[in-house]
Parts: structure tokens; sequence; C-alpha cells
């Protein structure tokens, strides 16, 4: 099993950076402040990382959760991530130029196909969907689970339970978790996609 090192604090840049995001569109980055170490340990725990073989992040805002991804992935693991700030996702470009990233989460399972990748073993999850209309979630919800592996995992952090519904709507097998050492205290939640192709709303 891989160790997870999350002792590297966020830098002031990285803290700046977030909070003149937020201030310009508090809607799309949804927090003033970079998710702690506790929080991106217990978002990367579910994970299994000596057989994943491609890996999505959605919402990759500086990078907290893309560095702990890049160090724990297999070599030749794909790892995409989509941030929709281009400042952001211009900087971490520079940052992992092996890794692949795009804009709009609602393009998920079209990026996968055109880059040959097929489906997803697992999708990590920064995107304040509290902040997004309804339509807007169902969308990216179903590309998420249309982009999963049967038995891949949805791993998203919120800072409600006001996800918990819709997300149990979709998949039968949800786990709720609070990290409190978090600014503000935030719940993780880790989804598992049925083996079957058989989903209770967005199956065919």
């Amino acid at each position: 099993m891989m160790m997870i090192d999350c002792h590297q604090p966020v830098s002031f840049k990285e803290r700046l950076m977030f909070f003149c995001n937020f201030l310009q569109a508090p809607a799309q980055v949804g927090s003033i402040t970079p998710s702690s170490r506790a929080l991106a340990k217990q978002m990367m725990k579910p994970m299994d990382w000596e057989r994943a073989g491609t890996i999505v992040e959605l919402g990759a805002g500086t990078g907290i959760f893309t560095k702990r991804i890049d160090e724990l992935k297999k070599p030749d693991a794909t790892l995409i991530c989509f941030e929709k700030e281009n400042r952001m996702r211009s900087r971490l470009e520079l940052l992992y130029p092996g890794v692949l990233f795009h804009e709009d989460a609602v393009e998920l399972v079209r990026v996968l196909t055109e880059a040959g990748l097929g489906q997803a073993d697992g999708i990590i999850s920064g995107l304040p969907f509290a902040n997004f209309p309804q339509q807007l979630r169902d969308q990216i919800m179903e590309q998420v689970y249309a982009a999963l592996k049967p038995g891949g995992i949805f791993v998203a952090f919120q800072y409600s339970l006001q996800m918990k519904k819709q997300l149990q709507a979709v998949f039968s097998d949800v786990s709720v978790k609070l990290v409190p050492f978090n600014v503000p205290p935030a719940f993780v939640y880790v989804c598992r996609k049925e083996m079957s192709v058989v989903s209770k709303k967005y199956g065919k």
C-alpha cells in the first residue's frame, strides 16, 4: 500500500490565488481557502492506487489534490484534470506537464473517449455542487456515472449534506465521513458504481 504524504503546507501564494479567484467567481470556486492536508488525505484513501489506470479530477483549483494524485498514481496511469478557471488551469499545466487538462466537466465522457481511455477507475471531485444550479449538477452527475467503470469510485467533498440525496439516487453504495480539521469542516462522499450495468437513475 502506498503511503500518503500530506505534510507539505499550502503556500501563501496558493492561498492568495485561491482567495482572489473566489472573489471573482465564488460560485465556481466555492471556498475562500484551499483544502486542508487532512481533507486531502481523506480524499485519497478510497482509491486503489495500485490498480487505477485512469483517474479523473474535477475542479483542480490550485492543485492540492492534483499533487497528491500525481504522487500516488502508478507511473503508467493517466490523470485527466478539469478546471474551469483559466489562470489556475494554465498554472497547473506548467507544473504537471504529464497530466491532461481540460476546462468543462460536462465534457468528461467525450474527453475520455477522444483520448482513447474508455472509462475511469476513479473520479475525485472538488467541485462546489451546492453553488451550481440543479440542471448543471444533473449534467455533471450523469457524466460522472457514465465515465466510471463498473466498480469504479467517485469521491467528492462538500461543506454540507445537500448532495447526499442526489448521490444516493445515482449510486447504491454511498458513505459519508466528516473531516473536522478543514476550514470550513467538510463531508467526504465515497460513491461506488455497481459492478452490473444497472443504475438507479443513469444506467441504461
